[in-house]
């Protein structure tokens, strides 16, 4: 069995802003609606999956936020032009019987773990479908990330095995988190250790 594993708001995300302003004749903005979908197909057409369960952020604090207050404090809201889009996404994915998973206090990041983890144990074959290169972490011999990058309407993906996270990054998948942990994230503002930048990261854990 084969799981296309959908980062959605990853991948809505970068087709809202790699595809021009799109609307509908009612003045609906659709242009990440336009450019998800365009990339749903162009992944299913290329792995051919047997299952595909797309997971969901939801706009509730998660557990990270009790844990750390400043946690992604210095993130911009989503867009007012995306944020209309994204419950016609969750139709379309419905209407087309894909599984959506989403759970208050939780990421899409924590279910794309949890399921890679249980395709871990079950023994089937995952590919996650992201645009977020932290994902490169479940990699694994049965779990693959396609991390795809969009620009303008179109959509290139690049799959990463053990062998070629190893080959781009120099560490293994799962020594990623701990380069992340002295590195920090100031995407998601965590800080690392004082001084050490994402070089110096990557060199200590490779020695």
């Amino acid at each position: 069995m084969k799981m296309l594993l959908i980062d959605s708001n990853s991948i809505i995300n970068r087709a809202f802003y790699g595809v021009r302003p799109l609307t509908n004749k009612e003045g609906l903005p659709t242009n990440a609606l336009y450019g998800f979908m365009n990339i749903l197909f162009k992944l299913y057409d290329q792995y051919n999956p047997d299952r595909i369960v797309a997971a969901f952020d939801l706009k509730a604090p998660t557990f990270r936020h009790n844990m750390y207050t400043e946690y992604k404090a210095t993130r911009k809201g989503m867009p007012e032009d995306l944020a209309k889009q994204m419950p016609y996404l969750k139709k379309l994915l419905d209407s087309m019987n894909i599984l959506r998973l989403e759970k208050e206090g939780y990421e899409a990041d924590d279910i794309i773990g949890t399921v890679a983890t249980i395709c871990k144990r079950e023994n089937v074959d995952c590919i996650i479908a992201t645009g977020d290169r932290d994902d490169l972490q479940l990699v694994d011999k049965n779990v693959n990330v396609a991390l795809t990058v969009t620009k303008g309407a179109e959509s290139t993906t690049n799959l990463y095995d053990e062998a070629k996270v190893a080959e781009i990054t120099g560490v293994t998948p799962d020594q990623l988190t701990d380069v992340k942990a002295l590195m920090g994230d100031s995407s998601d503002n965590v800080p690392g250790v004082s001084g050490i930048g994402e070089k110096t990261a990557y060199a200590l854990i490779q020695k």
